[in-house]
């Protein structure tokens, strides 16, 4: 008998219920006009403590986006035009998203922890033709990081920008003070003043879901970031099902987020989880601990849009103890801040799931809680309309159920591809984007996720999965921070080491890591070495994805190896 292959469907996507309208425009007119006068967003310009407090109902969100729009079409946007937005997590943020999608343009989004030197990469490889940005975020001014690549951009120049380093971009506006070219905010947003609404409504009314949307930027943390061009589709599908995924309740989702919206992650699970569901964000432009806990607890905050390694942060800061959490509903019962003496909660988060920026967020998953019986371990089962498979790394080819091999995937929020590179370079012969990543099927047809293929750590003949050691060991009550890497060995190929942060003042020795992880780990997965760092130390992504490649060259140095 032929074993059964690693190739699994999920439902068919015209059986997924509380889908809407599939383009960006569509989906905005629709949640736009069900929230009305509700709030939708509440943001403090300055910070909390400056006590101005800016909030604009869903009305207003859609007139301030139409008003972008409009100051576009006066740009010169046409239906394609790329347009960069590089801004924290603001309100203005979500009017320029939402103004560029009605205008008919792609919305590249840009990371606020840009070098630049990146800042270079982003502008050269998108192409855009007007940049929004805000100008000064903590310690960076992106205007006058721009005029160091094009010194133009300091200058006012009649007609608009003309640069040959940044072919494309004719015109930047800048929320803050404007600089040479950098046109101020408000002055942007009057040129739309002449432009008729009608021809606003009917580009947006002209959209496909087929059209490209948005560009986001991979974090970079082994190369340059990639550009992943997503359309309407794939980005609006995400957006509908958070509320669904979190098990919501209408209009319940008042979201709390610092993280940024120029990733995929943070924005479709923020906006979509939140404005989806008739709910509103609670906006923070830079994470700071101390001011979020007055944040959630001012303005009520029922969900925490955060990271783990931020949770630390949270609970060391001074007003930890003292702030009225008591309105956080929507926090996994299993996170540390579920243990404040004022928050009470059943709820667990969908964390059963696994998804890239490719796939605008999740292929697979489990919806908010989900039994830990039936998730048994597992990453969740392929979304409406998605095809998963496991193949061979070498060879391409589908293994058999159970095998270990490579994640593909293919379905309706699959990205159109890299920017600069062609597709078919990109997909396998049956249209399947190979992930990078490792995992395997169950006989239920869940996927198990073990990591990226390049992280797997081969030692003795044996492949051993980074992820099953760490999640073990950060099971221990002294470590912060886990992360296993792979350093090369003479004879075994590579030895498996443990790079771990403690916590302050914890007591943790190497044998004590050994003896933990030898009391329920097969003896070849068991690490060889326990290396101990300070936190600032690991060097991370902007998404606090920690660089493995530097990881594994600074354990070579310390075992004096060579990576």
């Amino acid at each position: 008998m032929t074993a059964r292959p690693s190739l699994i469907h999920g439902p068919p996507l015209a059986d997924e219920p509380g889908i809407g309208a599939l383009t960006l425009t569509g989906w905005f007119r629709e949640v736009t006009a069900q929230g009305g006068d509700a709030e939708a967003l509440v943001y403090y310009e300055g910070g909390l403590a400056t006590g101005h407090r800016v909030s604009w109902s869903y009305a207003e969100l859609w007139d301030r986006a139409n008003a972008v729009a409009r100051a576009l079409l006066a740009c010169g946007v046409g239906k394609g035009t790329r347009v960069g937005v590089l801004m924290t997590n603001r309100p203005e943020f979500l009017s320029a998203v939402f103004g560029i999608a009605l205008a008919g343009g792609v919305a590249a989004t840009f990371s606020t922890f840009s070098t630049t030197a990146e800042l270079d990469h982003l502008l050269q490889a998108s192409g855009v033709s007007v940049l929004l940005v805000e100008r000064q975020v903590l310690k960076k001014d992106f205007v006058a990081m721009a005029a160091q690549l094009e010194p133009a951009i300091a200058h006012g120049m009649p007609g608009g920008l003309r640069s040959a380093r940044f072919p494309y971009l004719t015109h930047i506006a800048a929320i803050g003070e404007g600089l040479g070219v950098a046109e101020p905010w408000d002055a942007f947003v009057a040129r739309g003043s002449a432009e008729a609404q009608a021809l606003v409504d009917a580009r947006a009314a002209g959209m496909t879901p087929a059209d490209p949307a948005v560009l986001f930027f991979s974090s970079g943390s082994t190369a340059k970031p990639k550009g992943i061009l997503s359309a309407h589709r794939g980005v609006t599908l995400q957006l509908w099902r958070w509320p669904r995924w979190y098990q919501a309740k209408p209009g319940e989702l008042r979201m709390w987020s610092a993280n940024g919206f120029f990733w995929s992650g943070n924005f479709s699970m923020a906006l979509g989880g939140a404005l989806s569901s008739g709910g509103s964000l609670v906006l923070q432009s830079t994470f700071d601990a101390g001011e979020a806990l007055a944040l959630m607890e001012r303005e009520k905050a029922t969900f925490l849009n955060s990271w783990p390694h931020q949770w630390e942060q949270l609970i060391a800061a001074p007003n930890w103890a003292s702030a009225d959490l008591s309105s956080l509903v929507y926090i996994d019962r299993k996170s540390p801040i579920a243990q404040h003496p004022t928050v009470s909660s059943t709820w667990r988060e969908p964390y059963a799931a696994f998804g890239n920026t490719e796939t605008f967020t999740l292929m697979s998953t489990y919806p908010a809680n989900t039994p830990d019986d039936v998730v048994a371990g597992s990453h969740g089962l392929p979304c409406h309309g998605n095809t998963l498979k496991i193949v061979d790394p070498l060879t391409g080819e589908t293994v058999p159920l159970g095998a270990r091999g490579e994640i593909c995937v293919k379905g309706p929020t699959l990205m159109l591809g890299y920017i600069g590179i062609p597709l078919d370079e990109t997909l396998d012969a049956e249209g399947f984007f190979r992930t990078g990543d490792g995992g395997w099927f169950d006989d239920a047809g869940r996927l198990h996720w073990e990591g990226r293929l390049n992280d797997i750590i081969k030692t003795g003949g044996a492949n051993v999965s980074p992820v099953e050691v760490d999640t073990l060991l950060r099971t221990m009550p002294e470590v912060k921070i886990s992360q296993t890497v792979g350093v090369p060995h003479d004879t075994l190929g590579e030895l498996v080491v443990a790079c771990i942060v403690a916590h302050d003042g914890a007591a943790l020795d190497v044998a004590a890591v050994k003896a933990f992880a030898k009391a329920q780990l097969a003896s070849f997965k068991v690490p060889r070495e326990v290396l101990f760092f300070a936190e600032d130390e690991l060097a991370i992504t902007g998404t606090a994805k920690i660089k493995t490649a530097d990881l594994r060259a600074l354990a070579s140095e310390r075992l004096g190896t060579q990576a």
